[in-house]
């Protein structure tokens, strides 16, 4: 029997506005060109809709359908609707993705969930160093200024010093998978 592929999960966590999805926006190419096949989840706190209202897939959700699946030779999406669920289970999102697709699913936000993660800090952002949160899930710290700290303390705007963590990482994941 085959085994399930389990996807490498690392969040990038930090208060807002500190950066997550401008670090996001500049990491995710740059691991591409490593060779690295990335996903994305991204956690809200809105009351975020992919759809429009007046389009038909919009009207046949808003009339019950409790999956829809959009779909176009661009891509598709699938919108589940969940007013019943109390939190968002973060290892359940994963399992809906293509573990054959992906060597990798980068996670933002999810700060409190037990994953491995990259927290970000930047001075004048309303926080104080000695606020972060840094348990035993906290790989590196990514700041615009240097830290003590007993993790690799990286450049916040050093995308290719972030990647080397990143790929490091994942090259011990490997490892850790083979035992």
């Amino acid at each position: 029997m085959g085994r399930k592929s389990v996807i490498p999960l690392l969040a990038i966590a930090a208060w807002s506005g500190t950066g997550k999805t401008t670090l996001l926006k500049a990491l995710i190419p740059a691991l591409c060109a490593k060779g690295v096949r990335p996903g994305l989840i991204k956690h809200t706190h809105h009351d975020m809709d992919i759809d429009k209202p007046g389009k038909d897939s919009y009207e046949l959700r808003k009339a019950g359908a409790a999956q829809t699946l959009v779909a176009s030779t661009q891509r598709w999406a699938l919108m589940t609707e969940t007013p019943e669920e109390p939190e968002l289970d973060l290892h359940y999102l994963v399992s809906r993705m293509d573990a054959s697709t992906l060597d990798l699913v980068l996670v933002e936000g999810f700060k409190h969930e037990a994953v491995p993660k990259i927290v970000l800090f930047r001075h004048g952002c309303g926080h104080e160093a000695h606020e972060l949160v840094l348990d035993e899930h906290v790989i590196a710290v990514a700041s615009d200024i240097p830290l003590v700290l007993d993790v690799p303390n990286l450049d916040i705007n050093g995308i290719a010093q972030i990647v080397a963590l990143i790929m490091r990482w994942l090259e011990q994941q490997k490892l850790n998978g083979e035992r």
